[in-house]
């Protein structure tokens, strides 16, 4: 063989193994190599290592062949520069795409839901079943009473700082970047125009949430909500005592009675409103949107007094004397009766 033809030869095997090389590094990068059904999304929690990613990357995003992710992982360190967060995998996703989200800290967002919910410590609980912080970090946040107080929070009224919605977030907000949204989307609800209706009741956001709360427990009926808020701004504006019996079930922390007596009534409580005119020092429930806005656009009226109807359907018959809120009382006295209802 001539030295020609050597040289062919050779330049033709390198050629062979150079072009089998690029179409394996093609395949095990490029080509695609996760097959879920639909897109999954994989969590990295702080405790995780490369190895325990790669593996919820096996249970979870139906891989074929890994090596490719495997090899660029070691190359880049990926074990010493790990990203938390909720990151998605696509069907047809390839290890070069996969792993530059991982890398990067690419995540995908995740819907945090803030419920209408009556303590903190459910609020904290959760979140923190929600996102990747830990309950108790909240719980301890929410203790802070110095930093409440520069936000202009007391222990008692700071329930009115959260809106009730559906927020998108990442996954491994911590605890500090959480209040600082709540915040945010606290003055963003809060927009001139709602400002300026709780300023004509006289009344600040917080007030306008406590008493919002106070609706709220005594109706789930949209409709009767304004009615409601009516009610009770009347009996405000008369310097009457506001008589809610949520606030008497928020004072004992039993929010299973049916039936108030006046054996509760007697409780000391600033949240007794029977026997402390004006409102409680805070909310009894974190308040709706729904809610606050039935406060800040009550339908006007005269009534002064409300009664649970008969057919206990969650409904009242409203009354504007004394009178007339005794025969209704008395109807709904006599339908707990008959159904043996008495606490």
């Amino acid at each position: 063989m001539t030295k020609r033809k050597k040289l062919i030869t050779l330049l033709l095997a390198l050629t062979t193994i150079l072009c089998i090389c690029m179409g394996t590094a093609y395949y095990l990068l490029l080509a695609p190599q996760f097959h879920p059904k639909k897109p999954v999304y994989i969590y990295i929690d702080k405790d995780d290592t490369a190895d325990s990613v790669f593996h919820k990357l096996h249970t979870t995003a139906s891989p074929g062949h890994l090596a490719g992710l495997y090899a660029i992982a070691r190359l880049k360190g990926y074990d010493e520069h790990l990203h938390t967060g909720r990151y998605a995998v696509r069907p047809g996703d390839n290890a070069y795409h996969v792993f530059g989200r991982l890398s990067r800290g690419h995540q995908e967002p995740v819907n945090l839901v803030i419920g209408s919910v009556r303590t903190l410590d459910r609020l904290a609980r959760n979140v923190g079943r929600q996102l990747m912080i830990d309950s108790a970090d909240i719980a301890r946040g929410l203790q802070d009473s110095a930093y409440w107080k520069e936000q202009g929070y007391t222990k008692e009224s700071l329930p009115t700082l959260f809106i009730p919605n559906t927020y998108q977030v990442y996954w491994d907000m911590d605890a500090e970047g959480f209040f600082r949204r709540m915040i945010k989307e606290h003055n963003r609800f809060w927009n001139e125009s709602r400002l300026s209706k709780a300023d004509s009741l006289g009344m600040t956001p917080v007030e306008v949430a406590t008493l919002a709360s106070i609706v709220e427990e005594e109706t789930n009926n949209a409709q009767e909500k304004p009615m409601v808020a009516g009610l009770y701004i009347n009996r405000l504006h008369a310097g009457m005592p506001l008589q809610a019996d949520p606030t008497i079930k928020f004072a004992l922390q039993d929010f299973g009675l049916r039936r108030i007596s006046n054996a509760h009534l007697g409780i000391d409580s600033p949240y007794n409103t029977y026997r402390y005119a004006g409102l409680p020092p805070g909310p009894i429930r974190i308040p709706s949107p729904a809610g606050i806005d039935a406060v800040l656009n009550y339908t006007k009226h005269n009534y002064l007094y409300m009664c649970a109807k008969e057919d206990l359907s969650g409904t009242h018959n409203f009354a504007a004397n004394y009178a007339e809120h005794m025969r209704n009382a008395r109807k709904y006295w006599n339908a707990l009766n008959k159904r043996k209802i008495f606490q």
